[in-house]
């Protein structure tokens, strides 16, 4: 090998690491950059949302930056969080200097550790209010498909060996029955609108209770305790946010006093439930039903014991999981992170 082809050899991992780094000099000049999970990656934004988010910035992978942290740190200013991919913590926000934003897809954000990022001068935002509708829509989903046993009836017709409907297939009716809505936030106020459209009787119990104007609307009564709530309702939902208050609010005590023949919705977070209570609930069949579309972990592993009750429905959180409202969730990010960018206050800053 001659002397000029060995050099040329040795010095093209630099120049293609200088070329690296111009390129995105570049484009930061023309975009800020954000950090975030490679599009279309498993757990992060679909590649779909890409155009819209490009318009505004230059998305530099995760896997890019861990292999060019050097050259990549000052760039970054914004890291967008989709579902649990990306971990923000203490040696990622140490390695961005000119980090001024964490914003979360979603609203429940539990996973981050919202005074350590503030402690680096860093705001933390998410995207509320957007998930209202679709979480609601969800709640009732599930809610219907449970009592009206709606996925046995689509097995039926797949695979069904008689054209006679089996006494087990036989639903139960939600016009009439006794709605339980334990959190009457935004979301817990959509469902009970929606509830009160199926003429049923809503119960809710919540730390504050609402407005009496507000109740009169859809037809809530507030039960001042819990236990009051679920000792008389034949649909018991949870739409409570995820706090130390929370974890596992509802557990072998809470489920031994509903009905034997009520059924759990679950739309807030997995570990509001005790899930080996609930298993064993199941399996003596102290509750009638479980519809979940939360749970620990997400999606389950196959052969967990959730996974073999014929009365159960189990989702892998896609309460939000919709063309519209993931669209608007990506747009209110850009929203958040151009805010804080700019220097002005992000619409949905989360502060503690």
């Amino acid at each position: 090998m001659s002397p000029v082809v060995a050099y040329s050899l040795q010095l093209a991992p630099r120049v293609l690491r200088g070329l690296f780094r111009s390129t995105y000099s570049q484009l930061a000049m023309a975009k800020p950059c954000i950090l975030a999970t490679r599009l279309g990656a498993p757990g992060a934004i679909y590649k779909c949302y890409a155009p819209c988010i490009e318009k505004h910035f230059t998305i530099i992978p995760t896997e890019e930056f861990t292999q060019n942290r050097q050259t990549l740190s000052d760039s970054i200013q914004a890291v967008f969080v989709w579902g649990g991919a990306l971990v923000v913590d203490r040696d990622l926000l140490q390695s961005l200097p000119n980090l001024k934003v964490v914003v979360n897809g979603g609203v429940g954000v539990d996973h981050l550790d919202i005074p350590l990022i503030n402690s680096f001068g860093v705001k933390v935002c998410n995207t509320p209010h957007v998930v209202d509708n679709a979480t609601a829509d969800i709640g009732m989903g599930l809610m219907l498909a449970s009592a009206r046993k709606i996925l046995d009836g689509h097995n039926y017709s797949v695979c069904h060996d008689s054209d006679d409907l089996p006494e087990s297939s036989m639903g139960s009716d939600v016009s009439g029955a006794t709605l339980g809505i334990i959190g009457m936030g935004r979301i817990g106020y959509k469902v009970a609108k929606r509830a009160s459209a199926f003429d049923m009787k809503i119960l809710y119990h919540n730390r504050n209770r609402r407005p009496e104007e507000e109740e009169r609307a859809v037809g809530a009564t507030y039960c001042a305790k819990m236990e009051d709530l679920l000792k008389s309702c034949d649909f018991v939902m949870v739409v409570v946010n995820l706090s130390p208050q929370t974890h596992k609010l509802i557990g072998a005590k809470e489920l031994a006093l509903m009905k034997p023949t009520a059924t759990l919705v679950n739309i807030s977070r997995g570990l509001v439930v005790d899930q080996e209570a609930l298993v064993d609930a199941l399996q003596r069949k102290a509750i009638g039903a479980a519809a979940l579309d939360v749970t620990y972990p997400e999606p389950l592993p196959r052969g967990h014991p959730l996974l073999s009750f014929p009365n159960v429905i189990v989702l892998p959180h896609m309460g939000t999981h919709s063309r519209e409202t993931t669209g608007v969730m990506v747009e209110r990010m850009i929203t958040n992170a151009l805010a804080a960018l700019r220097g002005d206050t992000p619409p949905n800053e989360v502060k503690v």
